[in-house]
């Protein structure tokens, strides 16, 4: 399922909140990507076992791995070619998660 594009404004306003909450954005690629650290490994496996299951419900799967403490994330809507708001959604989710 493809995620709704949004309008240039909506969409230049939700990547100025995503990049001051950390994100940042691979023009090139339309994704955004976000480096979490945690406390422990414990943690970060916790966070990402959550964030799963936000995942499995929007129908919308990270690009993500985990060494140790950090889970380096990317997120793109591949079948619709870029950024859309099912991505912001979930890295807002992301964000609330990781506290």
């Amino acid at each position: 399922m493809a995620g709704n594009t949004f309008s240039d404004t909506a969409r230049a306003q939700a990547l100025d909140k995503l990049t001051a909450n950390g994100w940042s954005h691979d023009a090139g690629r339309d994704a955004i990507s976000k480096s979490y650290k945690f406390k422990s490994f414990v943690e970060a496996f916790g966070f990402m076992a959550r964030a799963a299951l936000w995942a499995e419900k929007l129908n919308h799967h990270p690009e993500w791995s985990n060494v140790y403490n950090r889970v380096e994330v990317t997120l793109t809507t591949h079948d619709a070619g870029g950024l859309t708001e099912l991505d912001v959604k979930l890295a807002e989710k992301m964000d609330a998660l990781a506290g």
